[in-house]
């Protein structure tokens, strides 16, 4: 069956279409007969009840410089949509949020992956405090004195902004760093949320495990390995791939979060795990999927489709005739 996709997503033009998640999520619907738009947040109207896009037919192919097509500009009634993908990347900001309930006004009806509302309410480094048991020590809190605290008491750590993405604004604060107070002070004058403390992980410098969920169930991981004298292994930070099998205790982390993940609709899920500890879980715009296909030989995103056309089906047979 032919489904009509939206992808609301970034400028096309400026992928990386070695690295990008996206760009084979489109790939592989293109290749099952699916029919592709694309649109920017930006061009979203809601009017007299109805969501819109100023959206263009799509097509991709894998060839450097030449990667898609677009045809020309049409109003699309998302609610036409068989499948929207919101794959636009972070920051998470009031204009990601403003988007999650824009997309509220057709989602079930379309179906939204991954589903707007849990989006919304799932920011990486706020989700995963749900799951404490299988976090480092974790302090979230805007109270200097508080953080000093958790400094005397773990001597090494992890200072990051709490909506930051990509490894952007993250400090490896060490016993005997002095900057401390003063990143503590430009913090407060660069965000109005409280700041994450963690305790410093140093199996970082092995690799910050990556792991794609598909819809609760892991599919595979790649270890991103910072640069020498850079605590940050994200990949927008020049952490390098490195091939990287599930471990038992990857697993066990897996499968403690996976039906919470089901549950909400959260059908592609990466989250960051440090030696034996997890420290976010990505629901905005994952990535890795290229990365993991490559060192690990499969195909995540065949098994995503999978998993959004099964979706589709069952709520479609759900629907009153």
């Amino acid at each position: 069956m032919s489904l009509a996709v939206a992808i609301q997503m970034d400028p096309i033009e400026s992928i990386n279409i070695d690295t990008d998640s996206t760009f084979m999520l489109a790939l592989e619907a293109q290749a099952r007969g699916h029919a592709l738009f694309h649109y920017l947040p930006t061009d979203l109207a809601f009017v007299h009840g109805r969501l819109y896009a100023r959206a263009r037919p799509l097509q991709v192919r894998r060839e450097k410089g030449n990667h898609f097509t677009k045809g020309a500009a049409e109003t699309l009634d998302l609610a036409t949509m068989d499948i929207v993908l919101m794959r636009q990347d972070p920051p998470f900001d009031m204009a990601y949020i403003t988007a999650t309930h824009l997309l509220e006004h057709i989602h079930p009806q379309t179906l939204v992956v991954n589903d707007p509302a849990h989006v919304r309410n799932a920011p990486e480094k706020l989700f995963v405090t749900h799951f404490a048991e299988l976090m480092p020590p974790t302090l979230i809190t805007s109270s200097r004195d508080q953080v000093l605290a958790f400094r005397a008491e773990h001597k090494d750590i992890i200072v990051k902004p709490l909506f930051g993405n990509g490894g952007a604004g993250v400090f490896h604060i060490a016993p005997d760093d002095e900057n401390l107070n003063a990143l503590l002070e430009l913090f407060t004058q660069l965000f109005r949320e409280p700041i994450i403390v963690q305790r410093y992980i140093p199996e970082v410098r092995q690799g910050d495990k990556r792991i794609i969920l598909v819809d609760g169930v892991a599919a595979g991981g790649v270890a991103r390995v910072p640069q020498a004298g850079e605590a940050r292994a994200n990949f927008h930070a020049g952490g390098s791939a490195r091939k990287s099998p599930l471990t038992a205790r990857d697993r066990e982390i897996c499968e403690a979060i996976g039906p919470a993940l089901r549950a909400r609709g959260l059908v592609f899920v990466g989250i960051d795990v440090i030696g034996h500890y997890i420290t976010e879980i990505n629901v905005t715009s994952p990535t890795g999927i290229q990365e993991i296909n490559r060192l690990d030989g499969i195909r995540i995103e065949a098994l995503l489709w999978d998993a959004i056309e099964t979706r589709f089906h069952e709520r479609h047979r759900q629907r009153p005739s």
